[in-house]
């Protein structure tokens, strides 16, 4: 059994996640350096006494509570091109869920051309009606590929919307829903 690796935990990551747990995915590697911030709680899957924990022992804690049985392998550390690889060697589908640019770019090009990846682009904002699919080789991106959380705010709808096509494509790819935008 491959896991699905989920590269960043926070508003995109731990919604995926969610998703991806109550539609039957057994296996999670899940990754991140950061803790849970007050911030985070309106639109993350975290919990105001969970703030200051690690997010992914926080997840992990919130996903058994959905199923028991789950397996997660939580990973606590800062993702780099030097460990990317390594991280997520066990996985052949890949979440992306960071919020910086220079990340995802790294990630897409670490892990891009030997597996598929399920990345965001423009989530910030409240406008639903641009979101939109594109496909480049074997990436997925969802978004609408222009907002950035450094223009507009992050409202849970918009996050939540894009990490509901990211679990589409994640469940087509593994036989499980079928998604007609997914070619």
């Amino acid at each position: 059994m491959t896991a699905i690796g989920i590269a960043g935990v926070g508003g995109i990551g731990s919604n995926v996640a969610v998703n991806l747990v109550r539609s039957g995915i057994e296996y999670l590697k899940i990754v991140d350096f950061d803790r849970v911030d007050a911030a985070n709680l309106n639109r993350q899957f975290y919990f105001a006494d969970q703030i200051g924990q690690p997010k992914v022992e926080a997840l992990a804690h919130n996903l058994r509570r959905i199923r028991p049985e789950v397996l997660i392998d939580a990973v606590t550390a800062r993702i780099d091109a030097s460990n990317c690889r390594s991280l997520f060697a066990g996985c052949d589908l890949v979440v992306e869920g960071f919020d910086r640019q220079e990340d995802k770019k790294m990630l897409l090009e670490t892990l891009g051309a030997d597996r598929i990846v399920v990345s965001a682009c423009g989530i910030a904002g409240s406008d639903l009606a641009t979101i939109g699919l594109r496909r480049l080789g074997t990436c997925f991106i969802v978004g609408d590929f222009a907002t950035d959380c450094a223009e507009a705010p992050l409202f849970a709808h918009k996050v939540g919307t894009v990490a509901n096509h990211m679990s589409a494509i994640v469940l087509h790819h593994r036989g499980m829903a079928h998604d007609p935008l997914v070619r």
